[in-house]
């Protein structure tokens, strides 16, 4: 009985995603026609047509598409064979892909990565930088091993370790017109009309403001401007065009340095959760928990700003972190932030 190579289904997945000869076969770093050969054979091996060919178009049939989710899923058990044999030599060594979402990486990935390298010298982590649902996206694809994101996030055949709990602070320049009243803590009554800028739609940081900051109950507080990225929020909000909702993560970070943004707790309630995330059934899930614990103690070391770590038993999940009356000035913690 012919079977298929493992060439010849890393052919065809790149195939199936570029659906162009030439490019797929660049991503693969071979010639076209030693390309086109290895397809061929895979179809003759099958004995049915994966690929409709013309002058100027690459179709995928529909039993092509159905072979292309199965030859993925073929190459990570492939993959979890080598990595289980390595990883029983000595653990969290090799290549490790991670992707890790816009509003996280910029502020933890400073803090954490020196101390990484120290801890794993022989680990070589590729990063990738994407939103929530493309960087989940690629590691149920397999392009990703691991990926570091905010929680809650609506995901399938996942296993998490959770790392911390990233509390709110309202963001509004001192003396601002859009806030009533300073007096510690403050309620959404407090804000006026339109005045409150958040990420656009795809950035997960927006849902997860909307839904601990209890926003969805006054979304006539939503400005209709929305944002691509933190740093125009922080700007916007330090011109005194509106207020903002800004995670804990980047206080102390370059992006509110310069500003006269304040920053002001918003209860205890009001988190999301940071954590690791990988593919159900991996064969290196012992060493993502080792891992994950790593990061844990380097953030509570080395890390710029207050957090308290979560606990990774399901009852952490409902424990909040401590508020303060006192705000933060120009990306600068005051003395009592836990």
């Amino acid at each position: 009985m012919n079977l298929p190579t493992v060439k010849q289904l890393r052919y065809f997945v790149a195939l199936e995603s570029y659906e162009h000869f030439g490019r797929a076969a660049e991503a693969c770093f071979v010639s076209q026609s030693a390309f086109s050969t290895a397809i061929r054979e895979l179809e003759s091996t099958l004995e049915v047509q994966l690929v409709d060919r013309t002058n100027k178009n690459v179709t995928i049939t529909h039993i092509g598409r159905q072979i292309a989710v199965e030859a993925r899923r073929c190459l990570r058990d492939i993959e979890g064979l080598v990595e289980l044999a390595r990883s029983n030599q000595q653990p969290l060594t090799g290549e490790l892909r991670v992707g890790v979402i816009p509003t996280v990486a910029p502020f933890l990935l400073p803090e954490i990565m020196p101390g990484l390298r120290e801890a794993y010298p022989r680990l070589k982590l590729y990063l990738t930088e994407d939103i929530t649902q493309r960087v989940y996206d690629k590691l149920m694809d397999g392009e990703l091993d691991l990926i570091i994101l905010a929680l809650p996030y609506a995901l399938r055949n996942v296993e998490v370790e959770p790392l911390f709990q990233d509390r709110f602070f309202l963001a509004c320049r001192e003396n601002s017109t859009h806030v009533t009243h300073e007096d510690g803590q403050f309620k959404s009554d407090d804000l006026a009309p339109e005045s409150v800028l958040l990420l656009e739609d795809g950035h997960c940081l927006r849902d997860h403001t909307l839904a601990a900051c209890h926003l969805q109950q006054d979304m006539d507080k939503i400005s209709r401007f929305s944002a691509s990225s933190l740093l125009t929020l922080v700007q916007m909000v330090d011109a005194d065009l509106g207020v903002s909702y800004l995670p804990e993560i980047v206080i102390g970070s370059p992006l509110l340095q310069g500003t006269q943004v304040k920053l002001w707790p918003t209860g205890e309630n009001s988190f999301r959760d940071i954590g690791l995330a990988w593919r159900r059934g991996s064969a290196r899930t012992e060493e993502f928990h080792q891992l994950g614990e790593t990061i844990r103690q380097l953030q509570a070391q080395y890390g710029s700003y207050p957090l308290s770590p979560a606990e990774t038993d399901e009852t952490s999940r409902e424990k909040t972190g401590t508020g303060t009356d006192k705000p933060t000035e120009n990306g600068h913690p005051a003395p009592d932030v836990t």
